[in-house]
Order: C-alpha cells, then structure tokens, then sequence
C-alpha cells in the first residue's frame, strides 16, 4: 500500500489534467405518483424513460433540457456492451465520422442526489460526470446520460465488490487530499526529496482513514442483491454516480444500440441518433 501510494503522488500531477468521462423493466425503484415520463424516438427504436422523484434537481434539469429540443439529433456516442449505452453530448448534433465525442457540455454541473434506493440495475437511467480527480464532489454532467445494460452477478461476487468498494473510497480521499498539496508535492519531487514526500503520504494516509471511518461502509441492500442477481446491472457505479430515472418501455432498443459494433472511443460505427425526446404529458 505504501509503495503504491507513493507512486499514485508521483503520477497525480499528470492525472490531475485528465478528462473524465421483455420490453418492460418490472423492478421498479421510484416513487409513481406524479412521475414524469419521457420518450426517445431514435433512428433504431423508441425507449420510453420515467423520472425518479427522488432526485428533484436531475428530474428538473432533464425535463427542461428535452422540452428545450436539446436532445434532438444528439448520438449515442459511447457504446460498450455488459455496461452501458452513453448519450446527450450537445457537439454530437453535428459532428464527423471521426470526431471523439463526451467532452461536450451545457456549461454547468447538478449536485449529487444519491439515494440507496435508486441502483444501477439495467434499464437505470444515470447521469455522467467527470471523474474523481477533478470532480471530488461526484457532481453530475449537465446533460450527458448514460442507461445500464450491465450483467448478472453472484451473491459471493457482490459481497468481493463491496469490499473493493470500500476499499476504493479510502484510495479515493486520499488522491484528493494528495491533489490539495500538489505545489507542496511539485517542490518536493523537483528537488528530490523522497523523504518529504514518505513523511507527506503518511500524513495523508492517516488523514484519509480517518475520514473514510467517518463514513458508513458501503453494503448492498437485499433490493440491490435481488437485482443484481436476476436482471442484472453495474452495481460497481453504485454510489458514485446519480441515478435518476429508469426505461419503463422499449429496452429491446437500448439492447439493439448496445449490441452496436464500435470503434474509437467506444463510439458506434453507424450513427445511432435520438431524433426526438418528448416529455409525455
């Protein structure tokens, strides 16, 4: 652990400056009075989306955004298969065959709304963010979304993640508070002082301890284990991204897009473009 942390101080300078990044689904998570139900007509089926009330600020945001047409001829721009189908990155509107495409925003964040009750089981509709090292607070994108495929998973496998899970969040804090001393670790490598820098990662080891004991350790519920283990989902991104929403109908079009063949950043080969989102009244 040490040696590892030390060299996670010795890269982070060059990582801090990256990017980040049946028809019916019958396990249902939300709340259904007044909910709020969007459908996505696409050059390869419709999907139809309900709206978590749990998570007012990305429900507000989404429903706005589509009534604004700002998900029209907007791609599905990454694609990986037993994980996830990407969308809503306004430069994919009109973008080249080759452009990579996800750094595209609407020029502003919403807060996280985590509630252990809304899950990454397939069909969870969830919103994109840039990573950690940038993104400490896990605030979500604007505009860019993301609907689970993901697989099934064993009880035995769940409870592995979740200790890997809680293992991660103490890694987690330590990066960023390594990220708050960075001039401090600049001078220090410059100069060649290792040993300022072993006596710096202890202080923030110890720091980071403390604070990842503060926290409830992360545990699956019985809702969560259920899900996983019969439709399936991406229960690794539990708690770390916002889920707001899910597919209610057309999950055999978010399977067609998944099954899509890829090349470069994961992107689809042949367009697969939202044509119109409409909230349905």
């Amino acid at each position: 652990m040490k040696a590892s942390r030390f060299l996670i101080i010795c890269i982070i300078i060059a990582a801090i400056t990256s990017c980040g990044a049946s028809t019916k689904n019958n396990s249902k998570n939300m709340s259904s009075e007044n909910q709020t139900i969007v459908k996505f007509e696409t050059n390869v089926g419709d999907f139809t989306v309900a709206l978590y009330n749990e998570t007012p600020k990305h429900k507000e945001n989404f429903i706005k955004l589509v009534k604004e047409g700002m998900y029209d001829s907007t791609l599905f721009h990454r694609v990986i298969k037993q994980f996830m189908v990407q969308a809503g990155d306004p430069k994919s509107k009109n973008a080249s065959d080759t452009a990579t495409l996800g750094a595209g925003d609407v020029g502003y964040t919403i807060p996280a709304e985590f509630n252990n009750e809304l899950f990454h089981k397939k069909g969870a509709l969830a919103a994109a963010r840039q990573g950690d090292e940038v993104n400490p607070e896990k605030a979500s994108s604007g505009c860019q979304f993301y609907i689970v495929t993901g697989r099934k998973f064993t009880e035995p496998k769940l409870l592995d993640m979740e200790n890997q899970i809680n293992e991660q969040r103490e890694e987690n804090i330590f990066n960023s508070l390594a990220q708050k001393h960075m001039k401090e670790i600049y001078k220090m490598r410059k100069a060649g002082d290792n040993e300022g820098l072993l006596e710096l990662q202890d202080t923030l080891e110890s720091q980071a301890s403390a604070m990842a004991m503060e926290e409830e350790p992360f545990k699956f519920t019985k809702k969560q284990i259920d899900a996983y283990t019969t439709i399936g989902g991406t229960p690794h991104l539990d708690g770390a991204y916002t889920v707001f929403g899910e597919v209610i109908e057309g999950m055999e079009t978010i399977e067609k897009i998944e099954n899509s063949k890829t090349g470069r950043a994961d992107r689809p080969t042949n367009d697969i473009r939202i044509l119109k989102a409409t909230v349905v009244e």
